[in-house]
């Protein structure tokens, strides 16, 4: 159980390593996510990891409501995603965090399934974000492994549910981070 923390760190790690190479000419880069440029990406990260403490806290998707719409990047898009990734991981290092009820808006799930939600999320968006900025897509291979774990027996609901694409077909032998992103109907 305690995996699914320490994933969920490692990815926000990784996911953040790309942010601080964002260089000042990148932040109407496109990215693979279609009609999202390098600050969309990044606002769309900085938006989850100001969800987490309230939703792991408890709360409610109607009793957050909408404090966290608008500019939430602002002058200093790398200072807002370092500040709200630390208070995230923060709220996900208490020893009950797993077995927690969070309330999303698609239902109540324990805490475990919502840090592994969040952790493919930072992951694939790690090679989103690095292929938009030019940087190294190599993701690390325990995350990759664990991503593809958590997301391989959920991906045609995600897909119907229109998270991502439809899977990619991948040549039997592609190795395990080629497999994870087009599972995420990206093109590796």
């Amino acid at each position: 159980m305690a995996e699914a923390m320490e994933m969920y760190r490692k990815a926000v790690e990784e996911f953040g390593q790309r942010v601080m190479a964002i260089g000042p000419g990148d932040w109407g880069r496109p990215t693979p996510c279609s009609e999202w440029t390098v600050r969309d990406l990044l606002r769309h990260l900085v938006y989850e990891e100001l969800w987490a403490p309230p939703l792991l806290a408890g709360a409610t998707v109607a009793e957050v409501g909408d404090r966290f719409e608008g500019d939430i990047l602002g002058d200093a898009p790398q200072a807002a995603w370092k500040e709200a990734a630390a208070a995230a991981v923060a709220s996900a290092a208490s020893d009950d965090v797993l077995r927690r009820t969070v309330h999303l808006s698609f239902g109540d799930f324990p805490g475990q399934e919502y840090l592994g939600q969040l952790t493919a999320d930072h992951v694939i968006h790690a090679w989103d974000l690095a292929r938009g900025i030019g940087a190294d897509d190599r993701l690390d291979g325990e995350l990759v492994q664990f991503v593809y774990d958590f997301m391989a027996p959920q991906a045609e609901q995600w897909a119907a549910a229109g998270v991502f694409a439809a899977p990619v077909a991948t040549p039997a032998d592609a190795d395990a981070q080629t497999k994870l992103i087009a599972l995420s109907g990206r093109t590796p």
